[in-house]
């Protein structure tokens, strides 16, 4: 079939389409309910093939503009979704001029005359915060739903192409955008209640069974080679390390446009607020700023400084100096040269030194890093490394979309680990060398710790994986 010939066909579909998709309502409905999950409210969204507009219209963005090449969709959007800005063009040429936040492209890639021509011309109208949202049929279940149309159970469509996620994946390296995750969603794709919820919601995301699903979920950033330079808030959160933080300040390498320190003190007995103020009064070349936490709890620790740092990258660096502050350099250049737009320490993988994780913590973590993979759909391998870094207008959104998951998570970890999958940030690892504590004692407790961080991961596991 030639584009001219897919064209008409989806011309002269137009005024049936509402009435064939009632007819498999729960698939359409179920697809929302994907990209609802993926896109905050009231972000810009532009639909990529947006049909009659519903799925556009489902995301509730603030602003959204779809595109589509059949005038007849077109005039019907307009009708239905006033609201929103349509476009009747090629998605080989149509141009959209605003700052996009997510681009939706569902089950559009496979009809496509020239997949590659239409996702270099996406790639025009995107911005570096563009997140690209694909859904396509898997490739295993062509013979279904060839079936399922043989049987009047399926609208009949023109012949599509069948895309693997890999292939779906080397497109994209080709116009420049990186996949993120990609994940299978739906095994069972009618509605059969109680059944549908045990299939879809729980047994299609088990490990194994969950490469059998019906739809590729593919999320992907452009990638921009950025040269900027970029101001940082180092966060030092201590409860009782009086002895390390002088260290922090004379071991942190200079780097960026500037350098922001925030102490933040956590109802400590040995003096260490005294001694941040000391160090502040001592280094007035240096940007310091001493806080008193008004909660408990690391997180909490955390999430207070945060929101007193003026820069536009922040760090985190753990008082116990576990990890070098000589490394924070290497997590610098990493977001600051878009390698990634999360940036986790990883502790794991060089000899440590005798003292510094014992071996249950050492199992522990791994535990976690391999759970968390499984989780995120982005391959982790050290979860509760202290040192995590993200520009602060990506933690300000997640901290809009904190209500989602609630503040369960008294490390902040976990936290902000949720959070930035929710949005889709690419998470990177930086390999550290893990050092003995040289002043003070941990302040975890292993065995209530870990209890509490097996529940919060199975609670994230809800939220985030065990979703129909």
């Amino acid at each position: 079939m030639s584009e001219l010939d897919r064209k008409n066909y989806y011309q002269n579909i137009a005024e049936q389409s509402d009435r064939l998709k009632r007819k498999n309502k729960f698939y359409y409905r179920t697809l929302e309910r994907l990209y609802t999950r993926i896109i905050p409210v009231g972000s810009t969204v532009l639909e990529i093939g947006c049909g009659t507009g519903d799925l556009l219209n489902a995301v509730r963005p603030g602003k959204g503009y779809g595109v589509d090449f059949a005038p007849k969709m077109v005039e019907i959007d307009k009708k239905k979704y006033p609201q929103f800005h349509f476009i009747c063009a090629n998605t080989s040429d149509f141009s959209v001029h605003d700052q996009i936040d997510y681009i939706i492209v569902s089950d559009l890639l496979s009809t496509l005359w020239d997949i590659q021509a239409s996702l270099r011309n996406i790639r025009k109208n995107v911005g570096p915060d563009t997140k690209i949202i694909i859904s396509s049929h898997s490739y295993i279940w062509e013979p279904v739903l060839r079936l399922a149309e043989v049987l009047g159970l399926k609208p009949k469509r023109p012949k599509a192409s069948w895309l693997t996620v890999k292939d779906i994946e080397n497109l994209l390296l080709l116009e420049d955008f990186e996949l993120i995750k990609a994940e299978k969603k739906i095994l069972f794709p009618k509605y059969i209640p109680v059944l549908n919820t045990i299939v879809n919601k729980f047994i299609a995301n088990l490990p194994i069974i969950d490469r059998l699903g019906l739809i590729n979920m593919i999320s992907a950033r452009p990638v921009f080679s950025d040269t900027d330079d970029y101001s940082v808030s180092v966060i030092i959160p201590a409860r009782n390390e009086k002895g390390n933080l002088e260290k922090a300040i004379l071991r942190t390498p200079e780097f960026g446009r500037h350098q922001e320190f925030i102490f933040i003190e956590g109802h400590s007995q040995d003096g260490t607020f005294e001694e941040m103020l000391r160090i502040k009064e001592n280094y007035p070349d240096k940007d310091i700023v001493v806080l008193k936490q008004t909660g408990r709890g690391k997180g909490n620790a955390v999430r207070e400084a945060f929101a007193k740092a003026s820069s536009d990258i922040l760090m985190i660096l753990d008082a116990d100096l576990t990890t070098p502050p000589e490394d924070m350099p290497k997590f610098y250049e990493a977001l600051a040269k878009n390698k990634g737009e999360f940036i986790n320490g990883c502790r794991l993988v060089y000899p440590m030194e005798k003292q510094a994780m014992q071996l249950l913590n050492y199992f522990a973590n791994m535990f976690f890093g391999l759970f968390f993979s499984y989780l995120l759909g982005q391959p982790l391998k050290d979860t509760l490394c202290g040192t995590k870094v993200l520009f602060k207008k990506d933690y300000l959104k997640i901290a809009q979309n904190r209500s989602y998951f609630g503040e369960f998570d008294p490390f902040g970890d976990f936290d902000l680990l949720f959070g930035a999958a929710r949005l889709n940030l690419k998470i990177v690892e930086v390999i550290v060398r893990y050092k003995d504590r040289e002043y003070g004692t941990t302040q975890i407790s292993r065995f209530k710790h870990g209890w509490l961080l097996i529940k919060m991961s199975f609670f994230a596991a809800r939220k985030i994986k065990f979703v129909s």
